[in-house]
């Protein structure tokens, strides 16, 4: 499946998500060797669609995600923040 869903993050770096359901944002981060397909975080966002607005995302280098290096823990933050932002804040 090809996310048409992106946000740029602050550094420029192209972070591909899928959002679902409805509700409350709720944004799950994968660990360090998953992504949106291979993860734990879908089948657990299907469950929590009934009642929140799930956000996952390919993180960094991973997935659909640009690769855009140095890594960092505040690329990563800048990473979670824009998608907090199209989460609507």
């Amino acid at each position: 499946m090809i996310s048409k869903n992106k946000v740029i993050s602050k550094d420029g770096t192209s972070i591909a998500y899928d959002k679902i359901g409805n509700g409350p944002a709720l944004i799950l981060v994968d660990g360090a060797l998953c992504y949106r397909a291979s993860g734990p975080n879908a089948p657990l966002s299907a469950q929590l669609a009934q009642n929140f607005t799930v956000f996952t995302y390919d993180r960094r280098g991973r997935g659909e995600s640009d690769e855009m290096k140095p890594y960092s823990i505040e690329q990563e933050v800048n990473d979670i923040a824009a998608l907090i932002n199209e989460a609507g804040g």
